[in-house]
């Protein structure tokens, strides 16, 4: 009897109110995900990359009401990561966190790239630009870019630079630096960033161009000289080192990431990621949180983020012809 009576009390006390997406910026009927979203990195984990798509992973997945889990999917230069967004069900449940490497200079890097970089995904939001930085081990007498190319003219040949890989932004923005000062110097490839900035601090090579966040605490430190970045304003982070386009007029080589779908997914779930992602990058935490590894936060719409990657495209392509970069 006693069963009985439990019984009944829980079939007539009222169900728990189910929880509601978190959704501040949709319209009632809007698209809400109905299980967590996965936000493929297609970079190894604790690179720039991975740490800027976890912060967004975590802001978004507040904002939609379901996780947003971050999978790393490294490999082939970014291809295998996107490959499998491009490739996986349009339902707004798998997303990419794409990069300038993904979808401006892989087209021109290989030959037989395993997705179109704009046939096969919808584009969401750009997130964020990304400076490189210039850097010189203390012991190259040349304080600034001006003086680094005086420098090479007068050892044509004899000073080094290093770069992530070849075809990599490192790479591409150093070869562009060389090209446009008129200067011959070595470069030297390695297998990622980490390496080439070792060796950069064990003087067995000169300079290099890399992402900031990674050098600026040698920097700090003044293990390491910095002599410019490479977009077109200062980076708040060293409001006193010039960009090269003050050497160097019209210079530009800046980094950049943004959120991508799979060609096909509904135009509603597009739309309410996009609301999301850009009110997240309205709040001035993650403003100052990107700024902290030097990002400067965008936040553009789908429409927008279409147009700049058409347009980065054959930019990035010309940087490749310069350098002589291949991937195959």
């Amino acid at each position: 009897m006693r069963r009985r009576g439990l019984l009944a009390v829980l079939a007539a006390a009222p169900l728990p109110a189910l929880a509601q997406p978190a959704c501040r910026t949709c319209r009632e009927g809007d698209w809400a995900p109905q299980r967590p979203v996965r936000l493929i990195v297609p970079f190894a984990a604790g690179g720039s990359t991975d740490v800027t798509a976890r912060l967004v992973a975590e802001a978004l997945g507040q904002r939609l009401g379901q996780p947003v889990v971050v999978e790393n999917r490294a490999g082939a230069g970014g291809n295998i990561g996107a490959e499998a967004v491009a490739r996986a069900a349009p339902d707004g449940h798998t997303l990419l966190f794409s990069t300038s490497s993904t979808h401006a200079t892989n087209p021109a890097l290989y030959r037989n790239l395993p997705f179109h970089p704009l046939r096969d995904f919808a584009p969401i939001s750009q997130i964020a630009f990304i400076p490189n930085l210039f850097v010189a081990h203390p012991d190259v007498p040349a304080g600034s870019l001006t003086e680094l190319v005086a420098l090479a003219k007068t050892r044509p040949g004899r000073l080094n630079y290093g770069s992530a890989g070849p075809g990599t932004s490192q790479h591409l923005a150093a070869a562009l630096f060389t090209s446009r000062a008129g200067i011959e110097v070595q470069h030297v490839p390695y297998r990622g960033g980490a390496p080439a900035v070792a060796d950069l601090l064990g003087d067995k090579i000169q300079f290099m161009a890399s992402p900031l966040v990674e050098v600026i605490e040698h920097v700090r430190a003044n293990r390491l000289r910095a002599l410019a970045v490479t977009t077109l304003r200062r980076s708040p982070l060293l409001p006193e080192t010039p960009t090269v386009a003050e050497t160097l007029p019209g210079y530009e080589v800046a980094l950049w990431n943004g959120l991508l779908a799979p060609t096909g997914t509904p135009a509603d779930a597009v739309r309410r990621i996009a609301q999301e992602t850009q009110a997240a990058l309205r709040t001035a935490e993650m403003r100052d949180r990107l700024a902290q590894q030097g990002s400067e936060p965008v936040g553009s719409g789908p429409e927008e983020f279409a147009s700049f990657i058409a347009a980065e495209i054959p930019k990035w392509a010309e940087l490749v012809r310069i350098s002589g970069a291949s991937a195959e």
